[in-house]
């Protein structure tokens, strides 16, 4: 069983909330039985597929008939017979005073939704005057009366031990009641508690059913963590450890720098599936562009080894000298920037400080 290793994230509060970083495989670079199409006398002929002799073209609508036609009308809509909350329908519209003016009255009769509105204007100063102490009052007030979300961010201040006094045992039990209430967040760190909690396999185990229904609900942590559990637990089902690479590449479609660094190896090296030098390349170039050094370091090693894109020594002496400045050092990589040629090294510093990272 690979070892776990721990990274923290932040989720709505300043509160750190633990995060796991699951084991990842080989090293890009790391590249054997490779595949090229033959060339020469052994390469396939291309095939082309023409129409039949006389045929001609469709005299159907074009393009430009079809966006003057008149489109069916849309399915009429749906009559709301639901409470109408209009706190909370004066918070969606930005009209943060008048939230407060409504929520109030309920939140001292003991409501606790409203509590809870009142807890996210006082935080967030939105409307008010920023006052954490009494934000904190009102979601504790809210977690006593059962609001998901209250439980969640009341277990968050419990565990900082800055706005109340510090109480694992009440944060955590609020944690997995958030979490149990179906809340996505409460769910990803409730998991990540349990593998504290629990090191090793046995704790992964737990955590899973947590991180899969967070997952489930867009929590890009979650998609990362369920991929690689799938990914490292070798006695889980095949239909769910053949869904690795996708709940890894949900989590690098939602922007998460650390998934798609990890889609990018697994791409090239062919792990959970079969290899993609060319989508591997792609992944490792937009993480490396949003400053994931480990990212910028691998595209040095796929722009020397010409995988997935072509040869370009001084891309490659680029990536190197962004990712040694920031700290991560590669001998490989130091003996192939002193071989280039003067010209090339000066032209990949050049490049390098005018990097700029994307958002």
């Amino acid at each position: 069983m690979p070892n776990v290793t721990v990274r923290l994230r932040r989720f709505f509060l300043s509160a750190a909330v633990m995060a796991v970083a699951l084991p990842h495989g080989a090293r890009a670079q790391t590249v054997d039985n490779i595949v090229t199409r033959p060339v020469g006398s052994e390469a396939e002929p291309l095939k082309t597929n023409r129409p039949p002799e006389g045929t001609q073209p469709s005299s159907g609508l074009g393009v430009l008939d079809r966006m003057g036609a008149k489109l069916p009308d849309l399915p009429p809509e749906k009559q709301y017979k639901g409470p109408v909350d209009a706190a909370y329908g004066a918070y969606q519209r930005g009209y943060y005073l008048t939230a407060m003016q409504l929520a109030l009255p309920r939140a001292q009769l003991g409501d606790p939704a409203a509590q809870t509105l009142i807890a996210e204007l006082q935080f967030n100063g939105l409307g008010v005057r920023r006052d954490l102490k009494s934000a904190a009052f009102w979601y504790g007030k809210a977690a006593e009366g059962g609001d998901a979300a209250a439980m969640f961010k009341y277990s968050l201040i419990l565990m900082a031990g800055e706005l109340v006094p510090r109480d694992k045992t009440k944060a955590d039990d609020y944690m997995r009641r958030a979490a149990d209430s179906g809340n996505a967040s409460a769910q990803f760190n409730w998991g990540q508690l349990l593998t504290v909690d629990h090191p090793g396999p046995d704790g992964l185990k737990l955590a899973l059913p947590y991180y899969e229904k967070s997952a489930e609900q867009g929590i890009a942590d979650a998609q990362y963590a369920v991929a690689q559990i799938y990914s490292a637990l070798p006695d889980l089902p095949p239909d769910k450890k053949k869904l690795a690479r996708e709940w890894l590449a949900r989590a690098a479609r939602a922007g998460f720098d650390t998934a798609q660094l990890d889609l990018g190896i697994w791409l090239v090296n062919g792990a959970n599936g079969p290899r993609d030098f060319v989508n591997g390349f792609l992944w490792l170039k937009l993480a490396a562009n949003r400053g994931n050094v480990a990212a910028q370091n691998k595209l040095a090693h796929l722009y020397i080894n010409a995988l997935g894109t072509a040869p370009d020594p001084v891309e490659a002496a680029k990536w190197y000298v962004l990712s040694r400045r920031a700290g991560l050092p590669d001998s490989e990589l130091e003996d192939f920037f002193l071989g280039i040629e003067d010209t090339q090294q000066k032209q990949a510093i050049d490049r390098a400080n005018k990097f700029r990272r994307l958002p």
